[in-house]
C-alpha cells in the first residue's frame, strides 16, 4: 500500500511509476489511525519522512530511508532504519534483503522506542501545574 503524498508534483511520479503494478495499491493520504493501523501490519516502510522513521520502530516494523542523509539516525544506529538513498537498484536490494531473509526482518522489526517513553505530555502538564500553583510534588514527579 502507498499512500499518495497530496502533493501534485509528488502524485504524478508516483502514480506514473507505479499505477498498474500488481500488488501495488496507491490511496489517497491516511487518517492518523488509518496510517499507524497499515504500519504496524507491514512487512516493511519505505520513506523520507522524518515521523515515519520515530513512529515506525515503535510498532516493530523494519524502515528503508530514502534520503542520503536523515536527521533522525537513533534509527540507523539501533539497526532498525537503513539508509539507501535514492538509488532505485540500492533500494530494492535493501528491500529484498529484509523481505526474503527472516533473520534480518526480525532483527530490523524487533519494537524499539528510540525517542522516548511517550509520556512527555504528562511531564509536561505536571510541570506547568506546579509552576502555576508553587508545588514542588508535581515538578519532582515531571523530573
Amino acid at each position: 500500500m502507498v499512500p499518495v503524498h497530496p502533493n501534485p508534483a509528488v502524485a504524478g511520479v508516483l502514480r506514473a511509476r507505479l499505477g498498474g503494478i500488481a500488488g501495488v495499491h496507491l490511496t489517497e493520504p491516511l487518517a492518523y489511525e488509518a496510517f499507524v493501523w497499515v504500519l504496524r501490519r507491514a512487512a516493511l516502510v519505505l520513506t523520507d519522512s522524518g515521523g515515519v522513521q520515530e513512529e515506525a520502530p515503535v510498532l516493530g516494523t523494519p524502515v528503508l530511508v530514502l534520503r542520503d542523509t536523515t536527521e533522525r539516525p537513533e534509527g540507523v544506529r539501533a539497526g532498525v532504519a537503513m539508509l539507501v538513498g535514492t538509488d532505485p537498484l540500492r533500494i530494492a536490494g535493501a528491500a529484498r534483503a529484509i523481505l526474503r531473509d527472516p533473520e534480518i526482518a526480525k532483527w530490523m522489526g524487533r519494537p524499539l522506542r528510540l525517542y522516548g517513553k511517550g509520556d512527555a505530555a504528562e511531564r509536561i502538564v505536571a510541570r506547568i501545574a506546579a509552576a502555576l500553583t508553587g508545588a514542588t510534588e508535581g515538578a519532582r514527579l515531571a523530573a
